[in-house]
């Protein structure tokens, strides 16, 4: 019962855990590595979820948590027992078309921190700041300010982009 709705809850979720993969993993090998990571340790840490917040808080929290704790930096090998995870799950196909109309945004948002491209992420998603402070810690009269910062850094990103002076 457990593994049949963890594997619905995973399919409902793949868009956002596809997301953190699109801003953490330079390659499609990197995404699909990071997206297995993801759904391992979410898949570990299921049975702990309380319902005390959203389950996207839960999730994202996990999924960020993952890409950030060196996961890029490490390349660490998957080392937990993937014969045990729902075969359903670790469908790891992205949508090219889509990928390539975000190319740009991606690039720019690629040269911000870690925790940058975690608010930007989450504010792409239409979290809240009630729920974003949920997420990453901040409060929000912080994180407006950061997000302030952040949309200048992009549209001067963006803009280089397009002239070729990045």
């Amino acid at each position: 019962m457990q593994e049949k709705e963890f594997t619905r809850i995973i399919e409902t979720n793949k868009p956002l855990i596809h997301k953190v993969c699109h801003l953490y993993g330079n390659t499609p090998m990197d995404k699909q590595d990071l997206f297995q990571e993801i759904v391992i340790q979410l898949w570990k840490a299921y049975p702990t979820f309380r319902g005390e917040s959203k389950f996207s808080t839960w999730l994202y929290r996990i999924a960020l948590n993952t890409a950030i704790s060196g996961y890029r930096k490490t390349k660490r090998t998957i080392n937990a027992t993937v014969d045990s995870l729902p075969v359903e799950v670790m469908d790891t196909t992205y949508d090219h078309d889509k990928e390539e109309k975000l190319k740009e945004l991606y690039r720019a948002i690629s040269k911000l921190s870690e925790t940058e491209k975690a608010i930007v992420m989450l504010y792409l998603d239409d979290n809240s700041y009630e729920e974003m402070e949920a997420v990453l810690g901040i409060n929000q009269n912080n994180l407006r300010v950061k997000m302030n910062r952040i949309k200048d850094k992009l549209r001067v990103l963006t803009k280089n982009e397009v002239y070729g002076t990045g």
